[in-house]
């Protein structure tokens, strides 16, 4: 029988595996391996929240939702978001309820961007954002971060937009950024504010870590530029909520209209018993969150500690619970052949740094999340500590 042949969109023919994705499943396969990878908390979600969910369902809440998100949700996510960052979004038609920040993100590109269009990304930066871009047809425009302390400046979007040989529309914020855990002041965004302003810049900001700032407020670009900013945020990380799947997306009126359009055809909506429990959340996870920050505080100040000791080359983190650690200079390892070696032999699974960057500088570091509970956290930085002396 002749096997059959016919070619597909070369876009993602040619596309690289998420590295992250790809590094997790390989040593996934490591029987008793201890997880310091994934962003997934180590909590359960709050009974109010399930009890909300499982009510939803028993009252048949199982048929389609409104597609930009029903209704009350979206009043209870905009009075949340707009009191919490001082926000001033006057209406439900600023919103849109998306399966969660990945989606948004997807919407985002696919509704901004022209093939060829340039993004600006400050890099490490979250490594699905690649492949979200790759699909919408548009071109990353790196700024390596890593000699300011992993910090974005003014003077470096001016030199990459000087630089850059493809019409840049956008710049793409995270903060507190994954994997570094860095984050802004309110001064240092205005100052960046100016320059995206003066280059008509589209701000595409992922505020998901905003609630596990350790330090100060957190400020929202959207505060400051809101008439070029679209925020993107969800319940994953301050409520433990990954598996439900939560997003929202809030901007001007006029493009989240454009961004409707995206998501209708994405995803249509989110399910109905699923934004019956968000709007719980939303209402009732105060403490909860302040809970879940001050564990992840604790966590933080225990592995830096503990990394710091072992000779690894740290940045505090200000803000979600990942630590980027820069691999001691005697291991003459890169991250990914550290990374690899410490799961096969100490059964302990940290990120390589390349997951989230093609810069050289990046293959000198690993990521640790501290999102896992206490026990699991504490085993892992055991073993990494055992690993290590070992090979002394």
């Amino acid at each position: 029988m002749e096997h059959f042949v016919q070619e597909i969109n070369p876009q993602v023919e040619t596309m690289a595996p998420d590295k992250l994705l790809g590094f997790q499943a390989q040593v996934s396969k490591i029987p008793g391996i201890v997880q310091l990878t994934f962003g997934e908390p180590g909590f359960g979600v709050s009974d109010s929240i399930k009890d909300e969910a499982i009510k939803a369902i028993k009252a048949d809440r199982s048929h389609y939702a409104e597609s930009q998100g029903e209704t009350e949700l979206r009043q209870v996510a905009l009075d949340y978001f707009n009191k919490r960052y001082h926000l001033n979004y006057p209406s439900v038609d600023n919103v849109i309820v998306t399966l969660g920040v990945t989606e948004a993100i997807n919407v985002i590109f696919q509704t901004l961007l022209t093939p060829g269009d340039g993004l600006l990304v400050p890099e490490p930066a979250y490594g699905s954002y690649f492949a979200s871009l790759t699909l919408a047809h548009g071109q990353r425009v790196t700024i390596d971060t890593s000699a300011n302390a992993f910090k974005l400046t003014p003077a470096m979007v001016e030199e990459t937009l000087a630089q850059a040989d493809c019409p840049v529309k956008a710049i793409l914020m995270n903060y507190p950024n994954n994997p570094t855990g860095v984050t802004y002041t309110e001064a240092e965004l205005r100052d960046l504010a100016e320059v995206f302003k003066k280059h008509k810049l589209w701000v595409i900001s992922d505020e998901i870590y905003s609630e596990l700032t350790y330090s100060g407020d957190h400020v929202s670009l959207a505060a400051i530029l809101p008439d070029q900013t679209i925020m993107v945020n969800g319940l994953s990380k301050s409520h433990a909520m990954t598996g439900y799947r939560v997003g929202f997306l809030l901007g001007e009126e006029d493009i989240i209209a454009e961004m409707q359009k995206v998501h209708g055809a994405l995803t249509f909506a989110t399910p109905t018993f699923i934004q019956d429990a968000a709007r719980v959340a939303l209402q009732s996870g105060d403490k909860v969150i302040a809970d879940m920050r001050a564990a992840y505080q604790k966590r933080r100040d225990y592995a830096v500690k503990v990394l710091s000791e072992l000779g690894f080359d740290i940045i505090s983190p200000q803000g979600a619970f990942y630590i980027f650690a820069k691999i001691p200079a005697q291991y003459n390892q890169n991250g990914w052949d550290f990374a690899l070696d410490l799961a096969e032999n100490a059964k302990v699974a940290l990120i390589p740094g390349e997951g989230f960057s093609d810069l050289p500088s990046a293959k000198a570091y690993v990521r640790l999340s501290y999102a896992a509970d206490d026990q699991t956290l504490e085993e892992g930085l055991r073993r990494l500590s055992t690993y290590l002396k070992e090979q002394q």
